[in-house]
């Protein structure tokens, strides 16, 4: 397993690009957080701090998907390294002015979601122009899937190093020059600069009018809901047992099952096509979640059953990356990863959102089993679509001519109707 991803992390330009990639993020990642903090310690209530982070989450929802649609259209460092200087702008801004005056705090974060560059849907585009084909671009999949787990987990931890050395508003200044530079190294690539997307037919919908597409982002809200709602009851379960650190050891759990599951997903080859897999992985995440309704009382099984429960999420993140660039009309494809990255993220929000109430009104059992019912219903979802999942967007294309046209790098299991 070492010995794959070894082999394609010293592949040309795949670490710069993953890293780069992972360090621009880091703004976006450790936004909700480091606005809290920056705000509490500004004076400001947790009602303004939490108005403030989901300004930016829903901000970045937004720009995302529009943002990856000039990508596809103008390349990426036309689009992107402009969008990172005004995002990073924008929160150093906040950072500087504080939370005195309420109307200059969110128009900043705001702008900064906005701007916010579609790294994510930018390095998906890139890896088949790298990479070619085969069972590189598989692993490269899954090993971006499990990165994105070492940056959550990572990313929060430097905001609190930085606050601990120095302040809030240090966090915010260093998280955004440093996110910054990431943004830039991968911008100022060989790959990323000679990347161009497909000629695409003009259209208003875009990415979205691929029902294929929608089917995998309306599944993927439902797991986005399923996190959220688990985030939330980890946090009940730590409060019930009057220790708040629990529910760190819970989530951290998650995040390494799934790095876990990632690095054994990409590590094999897998046949035929990544729609039936998509739907299996998708089961298996949510059979997942199903016993941590069962919440023993002991903490060692409790965080168990935790880890056990992410040992598909990213294997089924790195599979949808393949269906999505499958189903992905032509010319789109920055924009159909960024709609996942929104679509995923209002899931996630929309999941905290609901899991409040039913904990309040039962217990963090209730709110595992929120969870547990999203996890069913993104499978639902993918059961009653299979027919759009069935039939791939773009028509196979032969042999590749050039290393700018992103879709002249199928494999030929695509061609010949499978997916490796």
């Amino acid at each position: 397993m070492a010995t794959g991803y070894g082999e394609l992390l010293r592949a040309p330009h795949v670490a710069r690009l993953l890293t780069g990639t992972l360090v621009g993020r880091l703004p976006h990642g450790t936004a909700p957080l480091a606005i809290l903090l920056f705000t509490r310690a500004e004076g400001g209530s947790y009602s303004l701090a939490g108005a403030l982070a989901a300004s930016h989450g829903l901000a970045t929802a937004v720009g995302q998907p529009l943002l990856g649609r000039l990508v596809d259209r103008h390349g990426q460092p036309r689009v992107m390294f402009p969008a990172a200087l005004v995002s990073a702008l924008a929160m150093i801004t906040f950072a500087l002015v504080g939370t005195g005056g309420v109307p200059l705090a969110v128009a900043s974060v705001v702008l900064a979601g906005l701007t916010t560059p579609p790294l994510e849907g930018a390095l998906r585009a890139l890896w088949s122009s790298v990479l070619g084909t085969g069972d590189r671009l598989r692993r490269a999949y899954a090993l971006d899937a499990v990165a994105q787990e070492l940056m959550f987990a990572g990313g929060p931890l430097l905001v609190m190093l930085v606050v601990a050395a120095w302040s809030e508003a240090a966090a915010l200044l260093v998280i955004n020059v440093v996110g910054l530079l990431g943004a830039a190294s991968v911008v100022v690539s060989a790959p990323s600069r000679s990347w161009r997307g497909a000629e695409r037919e003009a259209h208003w919908l875009g990415a979205l009018r691929s029902g294929g597409l929608l089917a995998v982002l309306g599944c993927f809200l439902c797991v986005g809901m399923a996190l959220g709602a688990i985030s939330v009851a980890a946090v009940a379960y730590a409060d019930a047992r009057g220790a708040e650190l629990v529910a760190s050891y819970l989530l951290s759990a998650l995040g390494v099952g799934a790095l876990v599951g990632g690095l054994v997903y990409g590590a094999r080859p897998w046949a035929g096509a990544p729609e039936p897999r998509l739907l299996g992985l998708v089961a298996a995440l949510a059979a997942g979640y199903v016993p941590l309704v069962v919440v023993p009382a002991s903490v060692p099984l409790m965080t168990l059953l935790a880890g056990v429960s992410g040992l598909f999420l990213a294997p089924a993140l790195a599979c949808s990356f393949v269906v999505i660039d499958r189903h992905a009309p032509r010319g789109t494809v920055t924009e159909a990863f960024s709609w996942l990255v929104t679509t995923f993220g209002l899931g996630t929000a929309l999941g905290t959102a609901l899991v409040g109430p039913v904990i309040e009104w039962g217990d963090e059992a209730a709110g595992y089993a929120v969870a547990g019912v999203a996890g069913w219903l993104a499978v639902l979802v993918l059961l009653a679509t299979r027919r759009l999942l069935a039939v791939p967007e773009r028509a196979p294309t032969p042999a590749p001519e050039s290393r700018n046209d992103r879709n002249a790098a199928l494999e030929p299991g695509f061609r010949s109707g499978h997916q490796a």
